[in-house]
């Protein structure tokens, strides 16, 4: 049977914090892997964003995966992302966000991929700040706070990389 992700004990709730990293760092990892094919400057460049995206969630990974050793020690978790009702935080590359219309095109396509990141970072900082709301004073309260600072940290991050550089048409870097 499914669970929420809200009925979870804090150390199943990090420990599929950690596995939507990780599942993160693969989808990013074959995201790049897919621009590669097309073999254009744009699409390379598109590739190399994601490679950046996937080595950040692996970072994210590794930090959640300190967290869960120095407060559940080496107990293990039986839990996976599929046990879930909710998908959470999955970046979603749309067609229209890729190959848009020519007269649509006014995003780089450095800004295009980073927007994917940071809907899903978004996604995620929505939830986790949600779940703050709903429950009550506690060790899992406290979690679900650290994870949306997490993501806070996130989002500000990716739109800091948006910001950096002014967009440009596609073709005109």
């Amino acid at each position: 049977m499914k669970r929420s992700f809200a009925s979870l004990k804090p150390q199943e709730a990090l420990y599929v914090a950690i596995l939507i990293e990780e599942r993160n760092a693969e989808l990013y990892h074959q995201f790049a892997e897919m621009f590669v094919e097309f073999c254009d400057s744009e699409s390379l460049e598109i590739a190399n964003v994601f490679r950046e995206m996937a080595a950040e969630e692996k970072d994210h990974s590794s930090k959640l995966q300190s967290l869960y050793m120095e407060r559940c020690g080496t107990a293990s978790c039986v839990l996976t992302e599929e046990d879930l009702v909710e998908l959470i935080e999955v970046p979603r590359l749309e067609q229209v966000d890729f190959f848009p219309a020519p007269d649509r095109n006014k995003v780089c396509a450095r800004d295009r991929a980073l927007q994917v990141a940071l809907n899903a970072e978004r996604g995620a900082q929505k939830f986790y700040a949600s779940l703050v709301e709903k429950t009550q004073p506690g060790p899992l309260r406290q979690l679900y706070r650290e994870l949306a600072e997490m993501e806070d940290d996130h989002v500000a991050s990716i739109e800091k990389r948006i910001s950096a550089r002014p967009t440009t048409n596609a073709g005109g870097k």
